[in-house]
Parts: structure tokens; C-alpha cells; sequence
């Protein structure tokens, strides 16, 4: 299963982790050095949560990002079923 929220559609995206050397250049330092980059993931904060859908009288468990659960609550969850059926996604 990949780290996707089922709504939003947001994954894992790349990046770099910076090791830092150095004093700054306005605490009378020679500035500040990049000694090392390492790559890194980026991941959603994503959680599995249960919902009640009173049109089709039942739960419905989806696995979401905070941002998606933000979304639902402002949308409606039956707006938000009825935009991912609409993109052939089943719930």
C-alpha cells in the first residue's frame, strides 16, 4: 500500500537533509558551510479513519492526510465520495 491520502492524492516527495559548519557572518564568523547532503523523504501525515455515511448507511474507512479530514469537514463527506467516484476511485 503506498503512502497516498485517498482524497488529495498527496505522497512521499524527495528532498535533501543539509549538515551545517560553521559560525554566521553576523556572529563575526567566516559564514556558514554545507559539509554533507543527504537524501530524504518528505511523507504526508496521513491516518486511517472511520467516517458514517448516512446516504448509503454504512462506515466508510479512508486513509487520509490532516488536510484531506480539514476538507471533509469543510465540503461534506458525501461532496468529497461523489469527486472521487467521479475520478474512478472506489470507496
Amino acid at each position: 500500500m503506498t503512502k497516498e491520502c485517498e482524497v488529495t492524492g498527496k505522497r512521499r516527495s524527495r528532498g535533501c537533509r543539509y549538515a551545517i559548519r560553521g559560525i554566521a557572518k553576523k556572529k563575526k564568523g567566516i559564514g556558514l558551510k554545507v559539509t554533507g547532503i543527504t537524501k530524504r523523504n518528505f511523507v504526508p501525515n496521513l491516518k486511517t479513519k472511520r467516517f458514517w455515511f448516512s446516504e448509503e448507511n454504512r462506515f466508510v474507512s479512508l486513509r487520509l492526510s490532516t488536510q484531506a479530514m480539514r476538507t471533509i469537514d469543510k465540503k461534506g463527506l458525501a461532496a468529497v465520495i461523489k469527486e472521487m467516484r467521479a475520478e474512478g476511485k472506489t470507496v
